[in-house]
């Protein structure tokens, strides 16, 4: 038994009294500042006593009756943990493929009774050269997590053990651009040139296996899964091409499936064969050993580092490996990840790989690719739970087929929906199966969901500010996207609506992930809000928590809530490249509590300099004070500008204000390195504005009778009491969907 924090047991078993000492795939360190601990050694057991956890152990083989541990925190629901439970909140899984809806999850270390686990009984560790080993010797290893429902508290325990989360390169938060599609390189810049004319920038382009050769592979070598050859008839010069792609700003990543190893027809395998000693002139297949050191450093100065120098910027890990290597128990999925990973650090910027998860240990290497799911709402309605539930292993940084990626029918309004949960996703990757009739370009969609697809993907590159401020703070140990039970964990209701989550420290989102009604003309979503005041940053609309409510959104947006005190810096709309810190903002305020926000921003580089900007809004004194920044100068725009909007305010509120729908907007310039104040009317309390205008817009689009709509319009208008209103307003036999939105906006704040 190792006590490695106050909350967290190392329990270890071996019949032939051999034991791991070396750093493991998950743990990497275990040598941490010893907490006060009490032992009880007594005639039937010993008990380890900590200021979290009560241990007890029969000096047996484990089972249930003799490995037990009690949270010692304070919740609702704690209970004794007995060895071979697994009761825990869920996890994550290593792949979404073939997937329509739910999928199981893993083990995470967070319970509602208290105690979770992760039994690291059969990952392998690693040798003082840094190469892998299987293990010595048979032991059950395993790591109880005893935090009662603090969340949070056994996730920076986690961290602690295994390592954490690196920063993200900046310009990964913006759009990505992927499709199985068989693009030439002129296609693919009358793509981009299309998207620049509809005002739609991304900053990945994600190539699919057509990049290489795959038709034109000789039919004796069999399929063409397996390239690192580019396809000469659709890319017949690869450097001018990502020369191109680098001009308009865009980094690229190419698609691998390793499996089938090197082939002699590949540009490559003369080379190869030679480094590994093989005579080329066989033209035998050089087989994918990626449990030989000698095949793995091939594998990258050979294969991968020539196609770097091109002008790849990092690498798409696709299938097609299984989970078995010549080594037992060495995951050969693990061993891509975290060689390609270390591999991509040598040029000095923040490494980048998308690739499968390959089990605990695997946030060390981001991004992760969940695979391909279908296209069904089913799909789109898990998305969000599976997103969340990750961060329960300490898996934060998932990329998913944004859109679905198969199967399923067309259906615009869940293209939409889906591409709206992805601008509240870790990142936003849009791809699809090698098909001419799915696209996600929004173009080729009619002029409502074109408008609504086109502003979501402008919106995700404002969202970069606030995106990789929260980059930063998941570095330091808190993913971007959590649970609501994080938050409020002695809330019931915080564990009943799996599609809600927490999105940094600011925002709530509930995604809409159902059809709309066919009246309303809106989807809905039954959320919970939780304690405090919430203020929709898209319609403007201020909501009071602690209760269940149903949100009624029309195409054009899903709720997404700013708490109380909350600051979002977004970039202003003409700040369209994802790298560069702005010099414009758009920073909108929720000013009905006190609150702060630190703009984190960094120059690039692995390790590199980095600027903070803290901005602070004190609502009893009506004062907003951005800056001055801290760090090295030049790092960001000496002189910036900030557009800044009080939700839920008016015009005479904030002087020198222009008023909006949503609230009041003033600006002001400064020298970053300067105090920049904004004043307010002291104590403002926002407010819902234009409640009339939003109900009538919610009548006209009913489809249902004029009349109907006029004697409610009418009704909701007359000024009488709230109860009699409401009490009337069911007696008109409205239907339910119509009624929900009226009371959405009646019991606006």
């Amino acid at each position: 038994m190792t006590v490695l924090t106050d909350g967290l047991v190392r329990a270890e078993w071996s019949d032939d009294g051999v034991f791991e000492d070396r750093a493991t795939m998950f743990a990497l360190r275990r040598d941490l500042p010893v907490p006060e601990f009490r032992v009880v050694d007594g005639p039937q057991a010993i008990e380890i006593i900590t200021a979290r956890l009560h241990l007890r152990y029969d000096r047996r083989a484990f089972s249930p009756s003799g490995l037990t541990v009690r949270p010692l925190g304070i919740g609702r629901g704690l209970e004794e943990w007995k060895f071979g439970e697994v009761l825990d909140l869920g996890g994550t899984a290593r792949t979404l493929d073939n997937v329509d809806g739910r999928a199981p999850l893993g083990s995470g270390i967070v319970s509602k009774r208290g105690v979770g686990v992760i039994d690291d009984s059969s990952s392998f560790v690693f040798t003082d050269d840094g190469w892998v080993s299987p293990r010595a010797g048979s032991e059950t290893d395993l790591y109880v997590f005893a935090y009662a429902h603090d969340y949070r508290g056994a996730l920076r325990a986690f961290y602690d053990v295994s390592g954490s989360t690196p920063v993200l390169p900046r310009w990964a938060f913006g759009n990505w651009w992927s499709r199985y599609h068989r693009y030439t390189a002129d296609s693919y810049r009358r793509l981009l040139d299309r998207f620049e004319r509809e005002r739609v920038r991304f900053s990945v382009a994600v190539l699919d296996m057509d990049w290489h050769r795959v038709d034109s592979v000789p039919p004796e070598h069999g399929s063409g899964w397996t390239g690192y050859s580019w396809e000469p008839e659709f890319f017949p010069d690869p450097e001018a091409f990502l020369d191109e792609l680098h001009r308009r700003g865009l980094k690229v990543t190419l698609n691998l499936h390793p499996a089938d190893g090197v082939r002699s027809f590949e540009d490559a395998y003369r080379a190869m064969a030679e480094a590994l000693g093989h005579d080329p002139d066989l033209g035998e297949r050089i087989p994918f050993e990626i449990t030989d050191p000698a095949f793995l450093a091939a594998y990258f100065e050979v294969l991968h580092h020539p196609l770097e120098a091109q002008g790849v910027d990092f690498w798409w890990m696709d299938w097609q490996h299984g989970p078995h290597s010549q080594v037992p128990g060495v995951d050969p999925l693990w061993m891509l990840n975290h060689f390609h990973y270390l591999d991509s650090a040598r040029r000095g910027e923040h490494p980048l790989l998308l690739s499968r998860y390959a089990g605990p240990g695997s946030h060390r290497y981001p991004l992760g690719f969940s695979g391909d799911t279908y296209i069904s709402w089913d799909s789109l309605a898990f998305q969000p739970e599976f997103t969340a539930t990750a961060s329960n292993i300490g898996y934060g940084w998932w990329s998913h087929d944004i859109g679905g990626h198969m199967l399923g029918s067309r259906d615009d309004e869940l293209t939409v929906r889906w591409v709206q949960l992805g601008v509240y996703s870790p990142i936003l990757r849009l791809h699809s199966t090698d098909n001419p009739f799915l696209a996600k370009e929004p173009w080729a969609f009619p002029a409502e969901p074109r408008a609504a697809l086109g502003d979501a993907l402008r919106e995700r590159v404002r969202l970069v500010p606030y995106l990789h401020a929260m980059n930063h703070r998941a570095a330091a140990g808190a993913p971007l996207v959590q649970p609501l039970y994080y938050e409020w964990p002695e809330e019931p209701e915080a564990y009943t609506v799996p599609t809600q989550f927490l999105f940094g420290s600011e925002l709530l989102v509930a995604p809409i992930t159902s059809p709309r009604d066919e009246v309303t003309l809106r989807g809905s979503v039954t959320a919970w809000l939780p304690p405090g005041v919430w203020t929709d940053i898209h319609s403007g609309e201020v909501l009071q928590g602690g209760r269940r409510i149903e949100l009624h959104r029309d195409l054009a947006s899903i709720p997404v809530l700013l708490k109380a005190g909350g600051i979002l810096p977004l970039a202003a709309a003409d700040e369209t490249d994802a790298a560069a810190n702005p010099a414009r903002f758009d920073l909108v305020i929720a000013p009905g509590a006190d609150g702060e926000f630190t703009l984190v921003e960094d120059d690039g580089e692995l390790d590199g300099d980095v600027v903070r900007t803290p901005i602070r809004w004190d609502r009893a004194r009506g004062e907003l004070v951005v800056g001055p920044a801290s760090g090295q100068s030049g790092v960001v725009p000496e002189v910036r500008t900030w557009a800044v909007t009080f939700l839920g305010l008016g015009a005479e509120e904030v002087p020198g204000a222009e008023a909006s729908a949503s609230g009041a907007t003033v600006t002001v310039s400064g020298d970053a390195e300067s105090r920049l104040v904004v004043s307010t009317a002291p104590g403002a309390t926002p407010r819902t504005r234009g409640r009339e205008e939003r109900i009538f817009a919610v009548l006209n689009a009913a489809q249902c009778p004029y009349d109907t709509k006029e004697r409610a319009w009418k009704l909701l208008t007359s000024g009488r009491p709230a109860v009699d209103v409401w009490a009337d307003l069911h007696a008109l036999g409205l239907p339910p969907a119509l009624v929900g939105a009226l009371a959405e906006q009646l019991t606006a704040l």
